[in-house]
């Protein structure tokens, strides 16, 4: 069978099981759960692939499943993820099919990328025979909370013997109709740090009796971003934000401490390793010099997620064969994490966007946004990508 013809056949395939794809992802959008509590989503995923046959599925941490398709004939042996926690928003969205769980909503696509990865199970599944190696389907929890599901899968052994791995992410702030594609460094590493600014509390009248913690902990803040400026080179990709800024209780109180909180991120190793050292730095000195004195923690977060430049190739040319060449998107590097990152410890491998944005529908808000919703027909692009890979790696290869 010729490339052009195998490709025809799996994405008719895919096709036809396009709306069972999305009535998976609607039950998910309905029963949303926490980072490290999807023991619903976790037994629902887990009975579906058991009902495909062929598949060997465990449960590698309380939360997480995975799905192992071996073949008849040795081969490569393929990892494909996708992750299953949702946010704590309370939805807005006026849909049938809204979140029936208070105050928790998958406002990040994450329902889909569950749903388009039990579409490529469930079809890989019926072609057994035709597998050269294993293909191992990875539904991780917790990507949205440090330390993350993927390190603890990892530690679990779910990467072990794989030799590429492969996600994807549904962008929703690209228009529905490519595919993004990006080699070498894609997403940032994402550190938190926390400060507390300890002065001296008194009358607002009377600030001179005080050490004024806000007014010292709003130089802070500024000076914080000289190290973006002049303590770093303008080539390397680097973000501070302080996200939270908290002190006082009423107009006329000067208060005793402020606390700020915020994130850094960045691609650069030796550069991420500094930045306590540079941050503090600039927190001591401004404390000291006004007579003050602060608490300083800094936590990294995952590491930054870098394609392999060979996996990535082949992806694009996955993206060619099964959609098109129009389909390419070659998009730039952004300093938002990841946790697939931790699968890219253990062997090469890509990490793709699926554009899920739609103007005309009104499919346009942010992630992580209250009425984030994601164009429904990328659901079909993306088990296209991940039977097609397949195909490619473990079928033809």
């Amino acid at each position: 069978m010729t490339t052009a013809s195998a490709v025809e056949t799996l994405n008719k395939a895919v096709e036809e099981i396009k709306e069972q794809v999305i009535a998976w992802r609607r039950y998910l959008h309905q029963n949303p759960e926490l980072s490290f509590h999807e023991e619903n989503t976790a037994q629902f995923v887990y009975d579906t692939l058991v009902s495909f046959g062929n598949l060997e599925v465990t449960r590698p941490t309380r939360t997480s499943v995975v799905a192992r398709l071996i073949g008849p004939a040795p081969g490569k042996v393929l990892a494909m993820r996708a992750d299953m926690d949702a946010l704590p928003i309370t939805e807005e969205n006026d849909l049938p099919y809204a979140s029936q769980n208070p105050g928790v909503m998958h406002a990040c696509g994450h329902d889909g990328h569950t749903a388009m990865l039990l579409g490529a199970a469930k079809l890989l599944a019926g072609m057994k025979e035709q597998i050269k190696g294993e293909v191992r389907f990875l539904f991780q929890h917790a990507e949205e909370l440090a330390p993350g599901g993927a390190e603890e899968m990892v530690e679990a052994g779910v990467m072990d013997g794989v030799d590429l791995v492969i996600g994807s992410h549904l962008w929703a702030s690209m228009e529905f109709g490519t595919v993004g594609i990006c080699p070498g460094p894609m997403m940032a590493a994402p550190d938190t740090f926390y400060i507390v600014v300890k002065g001296k509390g008194g009358h607002a009248a009377l600030p001179h009796q005080t050490i004024d913690s806000i007014a010292i902990a709003a130089q802070v803040v500024t000076n914080l971003q000289h190290i973006v400026a002049r303590n770093t080179d303008p080539l390397d990709n680097l973000v501070v934000s302080v996200t939270k800024f908290v002190g006082g209780t009423t107009h006329n109180v000067i208060p005793g401490s402020v606390e700020i909180l915020g994130t850094v991120r960045s691609f650069n190793p030796e550069l991420r390793a500094n930045m306590p050292t540079l941050m503090e730095r600039v927190v001591k000195g401004i404390t000291e010099a006004h007579g003050a004195s602060y608490e300083f923690e800094y936590e990294n977060g995952y590491r930054p997620v870098i394609n392999d430049a060979e996996v990535t190739r082949l992806m694009e040319d996955v993206v060619v064969e099964s959609l098109g060449a129009e389909w390419v998107e070659h998009i730039r590097p952004n300093m938002g994490g990841e946790d697939f990152s931790a699968f890219q410890q253990k062997a090469p491998g890509c990490f793709f966007y699926i554009a899920a944005g739609n103007r005309e529908k009104g499919i346009t808000y942010p992630h992580h946004h209250p009425r984030f919703a994601i164009e429904e027909n990328a659901l079909e692009v993306g088990v296209k990508m991940f039977v097609n890979a397949a195909r490619k790696i473990v079928m033809e290869g």
